[in-house]
């Protein structure tokens, strides 16, 4: 059972941002003071990628590990648990759909989960580093 009352759950769902999120801000940081200039959620490439180098078609998606379903498990839930397996399970055959697209289009994909790049942020910007030197040569 929720220990939260309808309305202060609301409240709480309403808070997430999607955009600007703590990781997002912590490997464009990361992207700027190695000299990789990008542009933030593009609307007009498909999947709307947090952060985008269309010079190179380098789209980058940094996926909450909740919301994206890293480690999820159907049983996760107590309450609301065929809402949240639906909601999860969405997301995740969303993302692939997407990435498939993207990379149909000739763009290279990749995807960060939160933890990753809050555990080692370093591997992360290692992997985008090489990708943007690859198509420099």
């Amino acid at each position: 059972m929720d220990v939260l009352s309808k309305e202060q759950r609301s409240k709480n769902m309403k808070a997430i941002k999607s955009t600007n999120t703590k990781i997002e801000i912590l490997l464009c940081h990361a992207l700027w003071n190695n000299g990789i200039r990008y542009r933030k959620n593009v609307k007009d490439v498909l999947g709307t990628p947090d952060i985008c180098i269309k010079k190179y078609k380098l789209a980058i998606f940094c996926d909450g590990d909740f919301w994206h379903g890293k480690n999820y498990t159907e049983n996760e839930f107590q309450a609301n648990k065929k809402f949240w397996d639906n909601k999860i399970k969405h997301n995740k055959e969303r993302d692939l759909e997407i990435s498939i697209a993207l990379r149909d289009q000739g763009w290279t994909v990749l995807r960060f989960w939160e933890s990753d790049i809050k555990s080692d942020i370093n591997k992360c910007l290692k992997e985008i580093i090489n990708i943007v030197n690859r198509a420099n040569t």
